[in-house]
């Protein structure tokens, strides 16, 4: 077991392990850690806590110290020049002629790096961006392709459900979502109507998918027989919340009338035609 505390920083970014080391630190403290990029601003969404060896990525990084006045005044001046750096950058786009959109712009903490975010269609020669760019910002410069989802998480927006994007706001890490999650739920295959804003498959597909799984085992298939208590008839629908079917009894001679008949589990015996 290792004490470890969680971080984030961006508001629905990734969560990354650190040592607390000797420091009392405190969920919604603010911390400055050392990363793969260099010094790193981030805030404290886990407290203290022991996790298992076995869940992390060892050895953990020791974080440096809890953020004081200074250090958080510098995170804020980040932000302004972030602002100012993506207003040169889209200007310098249009005077290279490229086929780029530029997202977001990123300032590590100690400003010995600025990351440029965008989306392209295809591959693009940025040579001679990063050149003008590292010689307006005397630092080093990385431009950074990224795909669709990537895109709706930066840039955030409202999705068919009514609220803002998941992904921008709460959801850490994307998850895989796949066309067979929407068949097992019964909903439309329409792309209109289970895709977000990115054009993907909505996340959300996930978010319900094991419930429906689990419900779904004990259950019959539709096209298939079971007795009830008023005979042998064809399952035609299953409702797996009550946990019930229902069964179209056809008549044996051609005077009498189908009926249809909802039954719980219970009271129903799945039997070969």
């Amino acid at each position: 077991m290792s004490i470890v505390i969680g971080v984030r920083f961006k508001k629905a970014g990734k969560i990354y392990y650190f040592d607390p080391d000797a420091f009392e630190i405190e969920k919604g403290q603010n911390v400055i850690v050392e990363t793969s990029r260099g010094i790193e601003y981030g805030h404290v969404v886990i407290g203290r806590r022991d996790i298992p060896d076995e869940e992390l990525f060892l050895p953990l990084k020791n974080v440096l110290r809890v953020s004081d006045p200074d250090d958080d005044l510098k995170n804020k001046e980040n932000m302004y020049k972030q602002i100012e750096a993506r207003e040169i950058c889209i200007s310098k786009i249009k005077e290279h002629q490229l086929e780029m959109k530029l997202i977001d712009v990123e300032y590590t903490f100690d400003n010995n790096k600025v990351i440029f975010y965008f989306t392209s269609e295809g591959r693009v020669d940025f040579r001679d961006l990063v050149k003008d760019l590292a010689s307006i910002f005397k630092t080093r410069i990385e431009l950074r392709q990224i795909g669709v989802r990537d895109e709706a998480k930066f840039v955030n927006g409202i999705g068919q459900c009514g609220l803002p994007l998941c992904c921008a706001n709460w959801l850490g890490d994307f998850q895989p979502v796949s066309i067979k999650m929407a068949k097992d739920q019964n909903l439309s295959l329409s792309p209109t109507k289970i895709s977000g804003i990115c054009g993907r498959l909505m996340c959300c597909l996930k978010y319900e998918h094991d419930t429906y799984i689990d419900l779904k085992k004990e259950m019959p298939s539709k096209g298939q027989f079971a007795k009830t208590e008023k005979g042998v008839g064809e399952i035609i629908d299953v409702d797996i919340f009550k946990q019930r079917i229902q069964v179209l009894h056809r008549p044996k001679g051609d005077d009498g009338e189908k009926e249809i008949e909802w039954v719980m589990k219970k009271d129903y015996d799945i039997v070969k035609k």
